[in-house]
């Protein structure tokens, strides 16, 4: 499988007043340490019954690490990056983030949470209606930070994936890769410590696919954040630094690192 090589773009601006949550004012690594303890999460079905998609799952992710999620359709591979992302909320054992923990967090803490974690789905989920600057900055529109130029750091992110002079584009006028890249750079809006990409490649052929990961982690070495992807590809979960195998909601042969 070969790829085109992703131009090496400038480094984003620091406009964001605060300390990046990628990130340390120098420059050092830090990315968003996770812990699951016994973590549980089961669906309801017909006739009253329940459907586990997550069971009792222990997992350490250390700052910075970069992890491939895998394992066959419907082993619970969504549903964790969903509980890890605070989008579901687990029915028993116990996840934190950074000592956050998301089973006890009031509403207001977990909606300061989310918006410090990058999300990046198969299916795009790009707002039609909306050119790729619009899809880049609608996670950042109802919030105003003084001294953070939210255009300006939508621009460098187009430019970073490659879409310089597209920012104008509305989604069905972008190829299947290039709407993926509007979607990273949407995800790296607020400067997450967290990414979270759930089959990032599945609805991309395998060039594409290529490209689209070969980005990512180029953009993970500039951008220093822990970072979780699910997939069904071997080679892409080869490039991971760690695999974990999810099978029927369980961790198979869990390392607990």
């Amino acid at each position: 499988m070969t790829s085109r090589a992703v131009p090496p773009a400038a480094p984003l601006s620091g406009s964001d007043p605060r300390t990046p949550p990628g990130g340390t004012e120098d420059g050092a690594a830090v990315g968003a340490a996770v812990r699951l303890v016994g973590v549980s999460k089961s669906f309801p079905v017909a006739d009253g019954k329940s459907l586990t998609a997550v069971d009792a799952v222990d997992l350490e992710l250390a700052p910075g690490s970069l992890t491939a999620l895998t394992g066959p359709s419907g082993s619970g591979k969504s549903t964790l990056l969903h509980l890890i992302g605070a989008i579901e909320r687990a029915d028993s054992g116990s996840l934190t983030v950074d000592g956050l923990d998301l089973a006890t967090a009031n509403r207001r803490s977990l909606t300061a949470y989310r918006r410090g974690v990058g999300f990046v789905f198969q299916r795009f989920h790009l707002l039609p209606a909306l050119t790729a600057l619009d899809n880049v900055l609608a996670p950042v529109l109802p919030y105003r930070r003084p001294g953070f130029d939210r255009v300006e750091r939508a621009r460098e992110l187009l430019d970073a994936v490659g879409l310089a002079g597209r920012e104008s584009a509305l989604p069905s006028r972008l190829s299947g890769g290039q709407q993926q890249r509007v979607a990273i750079a949407r995800a790296l809006i607020n400067r997450p410590r967290l990414l979270l990409a759930d089959e990032p490649t599945g609805n991309l052929d395998s060039r594409t696919g290529r490209e689209v990961l070969d980005l990512l982690l180029d953009l993970r070495t500039r951008h220093p954040m822990t970072v979780v992807l699910s997939t069904h590809d071997p080679a892409t979960a080869d490039t991971c630094e760690r695999k974990v195998v999810l099978l029927d909601g369980r961790l198979e042969a869990p390392d607990g690192r």
